[in-house]
């Protein structure tokens, strides 16, 4: 298969992939908020919605159009904006909303589903940040004169989505589990809450200092 990179190219990016995936980042942050608010079935809808997004992204970065929107001021600076936006008002919702739930209590709404898959889509989409990371990491595991680069691109980025979901899936039963305790916990719980609209804020804040180059 011409677009399956060697054997160590392959398991080092592999590893990568792992370590990244257990760092923490907006999308980690919007999983656990939901999933202590709306319970695993949201929260497995937020990670398929931050997937696609990554999806996207690897469809933009091997077909050329990241670096396009990265090498326009206007593009670039619209993107920022909204992502550091979206991400200040996920903050303010966990002010307002986060605590005022019953576990799991819309977790079968189909509006709810669709909500939280579209939460997760926009937190990837609008964080310029991801756009960058994707234009300089995948490239690195492909060389440029590959007749086959850009296949190698697209199977890069979707098998750093399959690696990555047992993670996502963990830490998202792991808040679901944590969700019942939390709701005995009233005050910690509500501190969580602040915590949240803190790192959304922190994160919101670094888009803004995103530089293009």
């Amino acid at each position: 298969m011409d677009f399956v990179p060697s054997l160590p190219t392959f398991l080092a990016f592999s590893l990568a992939i792992l370590l990244l995936a257990l760092t923490p980042g907006p999308d980690m942050t919007l999983w656990i908020s939901r999933s202590l608010r709306d319970g695993r079935s949201i929260g497995l809808m937020v990670l398929a919605g931050t997937s696609f997004g990554i999806s996207i992204h690897t469809i933009l970065v091997a077909f050329g159009i990241s670096a396009l929107i990265v090498a326009s001021p206007t593009a670039f600076m619209m993107l920022k904006t909204g992502g550091a936006a979206y991400l200040l008002w996920l903050a303010i919702q966990a002010i307002r909303h986060g605590s005022n739930f019953v576990v799991k209590a819309d977790g079968d709404s189909e509006a709810s589903r669709l909500n939280a898959f579209i939460n997760g889509l926009w937190v990837n989409l609008l964080n310029p940040k991801v756009i960058i990371f994707f234009m300089t990491f995948l490239p690195q595991f492909v060389t440029a004169d590959d007749p086959h680069v850009t296949g190698k691109l697209i199977f890069l980025g979707l098998w750093s989505i399959i690696l990555s979901l047992p993670i996502g899936i963990a830490i998202i039963f792991g808040a679901d589990f944590l969700s019942g305790w939390l709701q005995a916990n009233r005050k910690i719980l509500r501190g969580i809450d602040y915590t949240f609209a803190g790192v959304f804020s922190i994160f919101a804040a670094k888009i803004l200092m995103t530089q293009a180059k």
